[in-house]
């Protein structure tokens, strides 16, 4: 069988691991786990786009080979992944071998058939941007920051005939409504498409940037970014092998909204499309992280690094952040308070204050162990109808790409099992010496246990970590799969309880 091909965008080797860097990572990797929780077979790639002109400029300023500075830039994002727990296959770096390989076997072949040509072109061109733009890029008269400084050039290049292919691209986006999620992101494409496409500049004269794929068919120029970084996604899956169709298509490209027009849903199309090569499934196209409204910028040092706040509150906590935060599509602020209120909020009160009473209340009244629940009436029919309920719709809303809609009916559950808990509050049954009280108490830790197992086996995706740390504590065997773990049961009855665990310490201020 196939197996489930999700990839994310490959980050830019210029700087330093942000947010966005890391919620894109965070992201994907739910969507992996949770595809890993219904029984699919996933392969996960991330990676390293390591050419181009801002690269060799940065090592150039350092004194050093860009492949040394490109090294360094690697280890920061591989260290994001193992500090962030980022469940990835591969990590591709697009200075490999195998990525160069099919770079040039696919130049080759577009080469020999005619869809590229050498032109001289004379116009503007933008360092900062890495591309050519026209006057009416222009605001008022002048060129946008992001394009910083822009000059005016004469040189001959090779490009790629993209506009022939306009009126299929057109086609096939009227074909297939859902290729890019959310959808009103298409609509956003449709119009791009109501312009005329120009060919796209495929190539730089080595003279200018030497840090790239040298074109096969003449090494006097080498590879422009876009035929060299979209070219990851099959390199990295083996393209010309029979592994590759064990994966290909991919099934997600999980990319931020700012490289989706027109890289991700124009050029990579066609691309693939003018090569024989099958388009991958869809684009899941999140949005930005904003600080007080504003986009996050290393030019205007409105950033974040995440592996800060990782260091100071844990990686699951920053996952359980940022999934509950945005919803996935859109825009979403970041501020120091909100993360605090979740963390203080919904993870120590409603989790962890819930893990530690049970914890608490088990090795004092139940000798350390898990009870056998053996009354059902009105409280604990309430809370098992609670989880039916909160499952069904976290269930659909992990489906639908909609995390932070599963998030919030699982710590809904979780309130309703601080609610049971209130409302049979075993603390007090302990002090009676009624038989029947003495029931009800091993009733109500047996079912706030189960109810635990259930919530962290629910929230396995998106913190790992912290409910593996929940099984232990509760003595459950990790929900592997949630079509069979995730009935309410009595699995855990003579279960031993771990000793009372404070999973999320209070800050420092």
């Amino acid at each position: 069988m196939k197996k489930f091909y999700i990839t994310t965008a490959i980050d830019y080797a210029n700087g330093m691991p942000h947010l966005g860097h890391a919620y894109e990572k965070v992201l994907t990797d739910v969507i992996a786990r949770s595809r890993r929780m219904v029984g699919e077979d996933v392969y996960f790639l991330t990676g390293m786009d390591e050419h181009g002109q801002k690269v060799q400029q940065s090592a150039q300023r350092q004194g050093i080979q860009p492949i040394e500075f490109t090294n360094g830039i690697a280890e920061h994002f591989l260290g994001l992944c193992k500090d962030l727990n980022i469940s990835n296959d591969d990590f591709i770096r697009t200075t490999e071998e195998r990525h160069r390989k099919v770079v040039q076997e696919l130049l080759q072949r577009l080469y020999d058939a005619g869809e590229i040509y050498e032109a001289e072109y004379v116009g503007f061109y933008s360092t900062r941007a890495e591309q050519f733009v026209l006057e009416k890029d222009k605001i008022d008269g002048e060129w946008p920051e992001e394009f910083g400084e822009v000059q005016e050039i004469k040189e001959r290049n090779y490009y790629f005939r993209q506009s022939r292919y306009q009126e299929w691209l057109i086609q096939f986006l009227r074909d297939n409504p859902d290729f890019i999620y959310p959808r009103y992101r298409l609509k956003q494409v449709q119009e791009f498409l109501k312009e005329p496409l120009n060919d796209l500049c495929i190539s730089r004269p080595i003279e200018r940037l030497s840090w790239g794929i040298p074109l096969p068919f003449d090494e006097k120029f080498v590879t422009y970014v876009w035929f060299d970084a979209l070219v990851n996604y099959i390199s990295a899956v083996g393209y010309g092998t029979p592994k590759f169709d064990e994966v290909w298509p991919a099934d997600y490209h999980v990319i931020g909204k700012d490289i989706m027009l027109p890289p991700h849903s124009v050029y990579w199309p066609i691309m693939l499309h003018a090569c024989g090569i099958e388009l991958p499934k869809h684009l899941l196209v999140h949005g930005w992280w904003t600080l007080s409204g504003a986009k996050m910028s290393k030019s205007t040092g409105k950033v974040v690094n995440p592996l800060e706040m990782v260091d100071q509150f844990g990686a699951d906590s920053f996952r359980y952040f940022v999934m509950r935060e945005m919803t996935v599509g859109q825009d979403s602020d970041f501020s120091e308070d909100l993360f605090l209120n979740r963390y203080n909020g919904e993870l120590g009160n409603d989790l962890g204050n819930l893990l530690s009473r049970l914890l608490n209340m088990g090795g004092r009244y139940a000798g350390g162990q898990v009870p056998a629940a053996t009354i059902s009436e009105e409280p604990e029919e309430i809370l098992k109808k609670s989880w039916i309920d909160c499952w069904g719709k976290a269930r659909e809303a992990f489906d639908g790409f909609l995390f932070h809609i599963a998030l919030e009916e699982i710590f809904n559950f979780i309130k309703s099992i601080n609610r049971y808990a209130e409302v049979r509050a075993p603390w007090k049954l302990a002090k009676s010496e009624d038989p029947a009280d003495r029931v009800i108490l091993e009733t109500s830790l047996a079912l706030m246990a189960e109810g635990l197992r259930l919530a962290a086996g629910a929230l396995r995706p998106v913190m790992p970590e912290i409910c593996e740390r929940i099984f232990d504590l509760v003595g459950a065997q990790p929900v592997e799969l949630w079509d069979d773990s995730m009935e309410w049961g009595s699995s855990l009855e003579g279960a031993s309880l771990g000793e009372k665990t404070i999973l999320f310490p209070r800050p420092e201020r």
